[in-house]
């Protein structure tokens, strides 16, 4: 299968440190913020892949690093 996309993307991440992609000519969505990589959108994924290690969203990783009362 051919890949004809040519969009160059950024790469993204919330506030919960969840990363995703976005076309570098469209405005970023309010809650996101982009990081200092873009390029296709393979090459971003491939950052992404590097990256996004612990799948959690941050508020979750946070809440189960809290001791539990007993």
């Amino acid at each position: 299968m051919e890949n004809n996309d040519e969009t160059t993307y950024a790469v993204v991440v919330n506030d919960e440190e969840q990363y995703s992609i976005w076309p570098v000519a469209r405005e970023v969505p309010r809650g996101w913020r982009q990081v200092e990589v873009t390029g296709t959108k393979e090459e971003c994924l491939a950052h992404i892949d590097n990256v996004w290690i612990d799948m959690r969203p941050l508020s979750l990783r946070r809440a189960m690093a809290e001791p539990t009362a007993s």
